[in-house]
């Protein structure tokens, strides 16, 4: 092919096409997610399952203008608590990496039952620039007026929930006031057989053997070595855990082994959090006679309760009601417990091995006011310095959670697992709706598909389960708690200490050592002013 012509002392001009700017910018198209949940295991409620799933995988892949991301679908689990559904951790974490705009869900209760929970994650979520839209309320969080609307239907939420706890509750009592009720954990020497309670062979000898050794003259310390030389079991999870003062005087003193039942000894707090308190008569309690088999006759329990009095009398030592000490001491050095004992009208706490033979132990008594000194000293400083160092530390712990959860081997081969089954999901709608699959077979294939994305799910569950810790729940109840608390405590008060305190640990003479409900410790001096 020749050359064209070219014009003469200059460049020919070539062809340029020149395309048009668009007249507004093309929208991005936003980045959509769905969260589910059903709160029961129930066939109703697997139904409800699926009928969430095939609704959103359909409902969002029919607007153009989403792109959908995934749907996150916790199944089975309470809404009280965010921290127990792991689906909905993905969603926050997704939301984190900037993979999601905006979430559908139903409704504000089946996105969190607790205010609180509900809050920070709405607002984590505005931060984060990402929008929920409740359907059933017609709430969009991302309008200004949304987060107020949001926090009322959330406290109706929270209410429900505390209504089915309430009826709960109520059905508890009423088997309680019947003499059906069964609890859900059995003292040493019974288990639950086919919904009834039977006597477990190896443990209920052991209960008898204590008994007796008791009655004839054994203090409980001797007991003890005893039964730990004999490596007889403590009914615990853990192996290695020894038989202690507290586990065997909790079986001397225990109703249970003479077949009758007094229930509601404790009680949980109506509101969230939930706090477990020892019921000193605040909560009716329930005595039923003859409610499963017994290991010992009454007469010998009853002996064996005139004999611990008889003893605690000839110690010097005489027991009043219940206070918030009791059971909270151990001494740091022979790991040993606290008795509580009046001498010349001061109350005094005691380590049982020091009173036992003074060479044992070299921990001397306390003076209960020093011991209440203290404390005040340790919330003081707590109350005005700990709550920002707590706040720290929920986020930290918050934070090593996630990535813990996110970045372990089997849990990230699970979640490509349950992502897999959800593409083939949006696949499967994809399909039906170009009419491309009859509805039977959508249905079977969709079926299939559910029951694996349960059976993986379970299995993550399961995972994440294992070794669960509790710190971070009990550091924000902890925080939660602070806060609601007066800065200024001029003297003890009983009730705050029971919900801060879990023990204290008497490390010196000098030194005492504050185990908060988390773990953390606080310690401080005892100002040992009087001296007997």
């Amino acid at each position: 092919m020749g050359k064209g012509p070219v014009t003469e002392g200059s460049l020919a001009r070539k062809q340029v096409i020149v395309i048009e700017a668009d007249k507004a910018p093309r929208p991005q198209k936003l980045q959509v997610a769905a969260y589910a949940r059903v709160s029961s295991d129930s066939a109703d409620q697997q139904n409800s399952f699926l009928a969430q799933t095939r609704y959103y995988t359909t409902y969002i892949t029919s607007h153009e203008e989403w792109t959908f991301v995934d749907l996150y679908a916790d199944e089975g689990i309470t809404g009280t608590s965010a921290e127990k559904r792991t689906e909905f951790q993905r969603l926050i974490a997704d939301c984190k990496r900037g993979r999601i705009d905006r979430i559908l869900c139903k409704s504000i209760s089946r996105f969190a039952r607790n205010t609180i929970d509900c809050l920070e994650t709405i607002r984590e979520l505005k931060n984060l620039g990402v929008g929920v839209y409740f359907e059933e309320q017609n709430i969009d969080t991302a309008q200004m007026s949304g987060e107020l609307l949001t926090t009322i239907f959330a406290a109706i939420s929270q209410k429900e929930s505390e209504s089915i706890s309430e009826n709960m509750k109520w059905s508890y009592q009423r088997r309680m006031e019947s003499g059906g009720y069964i609890p859900s954990s059995l003292p040493y020497g019974y288990e639950l057989c086919n919904g009834k309670i039977q006597l477990n062979p190896s443990q209920s000898a052991i209960v008898r053997r204590i008994f007796q050794e008791y009655l004839s003259g054994d203090n409980m310390r001797v007991i003890i070595e005893r039964l730990n030389a004999d490596n007889i079991p403590v009914k615990s999870a853990d192996p290695e855990q020894k038989w202690t003062i507290n586990s065997l005087s909790y079986i001397l003193s225990n109703e249970k082994y003479i077949g009758d039942s007094l229930w509601q000894k404790t009680y949980r707090t109506d509101t969230f959090p939930r706090i477990r308190h020892i019921n000193r008569g605040e909560q009716p309690q329930y005595y039923a006679e003859q409610t499963h088999p017994p290991i010992i006759s009454k007469e010998m329990f009853q002996q064996v309760q005139q004999l611990k009095q008889h003893r605690l009398q000839k110690n010097g030592s005489r027991i009043g009601p219940i206070t918030p000490l009791h059971k909270k001491l151990y001494c740091g050095i022979c790991g040993g417990g606290f008795r509580r004992k009046n001498c010349r009208n001061i109350t005094y706490w005691s380590c049982v091995s020091h009173e036992q033979n003074q060479s044992n132990c070299p921990i001397t008594q306390i003076p209960e006011r020093e011991i209440q000194a203290a404390f005040l000293r340790a919330y003081h400083r707590l109350r005005m310095n700990g709550i920002p160092v707590l706040k720290q530390l929920a986020a930290n712990l918050r934070k090593i959670r996630e990535q813990r959860f996110l970045w372990r081997v089997d849990i990230v081969e699970l979640n490509k697992q349950i992502g897999s089954l959800m593409d083939q999901n949006r696949m499967l709608a994809e399909m039906q709706k170009h009419g491309l699959l009859d509805s039977d077979l959508f249905l079977s294939q969709t079926n299939g598909i559910a029951q694996k994305l349960r059976e993986a799910q379970a299995q993550k569950e399961r995972l994440l389960g294992e070794n669960e810790d509790q710190t971070l729940e009990q550091t924000k109840e902890l925080l939660e708690s602070l806060s609601s608390m007066p800065e200024f405590l001029p003297d003890f008060d009983e009730g705050i200490f029971v919900e801060l305190v879990e023990q204290i640990t008497v490390e010196s003479n000098t030194s005492l050592c504050f185990c908060l409900k988390n773990g953390i410790k606080l310690r401080e001096t005892i100002e040992r002013s009087v001296r007997r």
